[in-house]
């Protein structure tokens, strides 16, 4: 009788086992499986898109929880532990390229990519435009020269020839954030460096040296800048042309307020492309085999793509942007140059970060 009983309770006991191992696993979560948990560092501007209900519910649909955290990429590529985390998605290549080398990988997934550009206001354009420094593109789009930038570095608004509409007495310049902590100003630094390098990319300590004085201005001048391109972007929103006629931005930024249609971008604003531009290339590199699944989801769902474009960015299935955005904005940009590689990019940022 006690044999029969023992036997019996280690069958039940068995069953048990099982059902919280079929449980408890992980897989696909419509067929009853909790989603398995992976943790990741990224840019601050994709925080939003990791946080919609929607990107939470597809990737549980493939069995995954994804948590971020978020920091600066070059904060990721050079000082934050990334020994917590099954990946690494900064906003820039030469960023992700520094993890690669670190971790002896060339895993990396680039779902989405974001152009460099300039926010400003219909009379700032206007005048950009008598003076030189604003075009047209290839499309129904107008464009930011950075040569002109550059030759217009010290002079002020109210030097420009019959400027009745923002007669202000600081200099003509392009607001960025901090270069030594967010990818916007350093993807800035790196278009204008080629432009000061005679249309050429920066390889060699001589042409660092032949650049520098050229392009440094272009952020000493500003005084205070923020950590996180979110700052000059709201101050742009909230303060007008006063505070910021001028605001770098991704495109990704204007284009997610464009799309929700929620009256922050008014009749009056204008988004502008620089010439040349930097794509932030957001290559997510993983650091184990759950970070490489959620770099594979990425790149390959469709709906995460749609969301993605939903959010501004430029997927690797232009269908998804041109679908969203349709003619808010341009489809092909053609005047596009690749940033220095990381070392580089790194010597020129701590000099144009050290007292003059």
């Amino acid at each position: 009788m006690k044999r029969r009983l023992s036997i019996g309770s280690a069958v039940l006991l068995l069953a048990a086992v099982v059902a919280v191992v079929v449980w408890d696993g992980p897989g696909d979560a419509r067929g009853g499986g909790v989603p398995t948990t992976v943790r990741g560092v990224i840019g601050s501007e994709k925080l939003a898109f990791f946080r919609d209900p929607r990107v939470v519910e597809r990737f549980a649909a493939h069995g995954l929880s994804v948590e971020v955290d978020t920091a600066g990429s070059r904060q990721i590529a050079t000082s934050v532990d990334l020994g917590g985390y099954a990946f690494a998605f900064p906003s820039s290549s030469p960023a992700a390229q520094k993890i690669q080398r670190d971790r002896g990988t060339t895993a990396g997934y680039t779902p989405f990519q974001s152009p460099l550009a300039v926010a400003s206001f219909e009379p700032v354009v206007r005048l950009l435009e008598a003076a030189g420094a604003v075009r047209r593109g290839a499309g129904d789009y107008r464009v930011l020269d950075v040569a002109a930038v550059l030759e217009l570095a010290g002079t002020r608004w109210d030097q420009l020839p019959g400027n009745t509409a923002y007669p202000v007495r600081k200099n003509i310049l392009v607001t960025t954030t901090n270069p030594a902590e967010s990818n916007s100003a350093a993807m800035y630094l790196a278009a204008a460096a080629f432009v000061a390098n005679g249309d050429a990319a920066v390889t060699a300590p001589e042409q660092e040296a032949r650049v520098l004085p050229l392009v440094a201005g272009l952020f000493r001048d500003q005084g205070y800048t923020q950590n996180s391109t979110e700052g000059p972007f709201e101050d742009y929103l909230a303060a007008g042309m006063g505070k910021a006629p001028l605001a770098l931005v991704y495109e990704s930024q204007y284009l997610d307020r464009v799309l929700r249609g929620d009256g922050s971008i008014r009749p009056d604003m204008r988004l502008l492309y620089l010439a040349p531009t930097v794509y932030s290339k957001h290559t997510l590199v993983p650091l184990d085999d759950r970070g490489d699944e959620v770099g594979r989801v990425l790149s390959t769902d469709a709906e995460l793509g749609r969301l993605a474009a939903a959010f501004g960015f430029r997927t690797t299935d232009p269908a998804h942007f041109a679908g969203v955005v349709g003619d808010k904005a341009p489809v092909d940009l053609v005047d596009v140059v690749e940033p220095p590689s990381f070392e580089v990019l790194e010597r020129l940022l701590d000099a144009v970060g050290a007292p003059s």
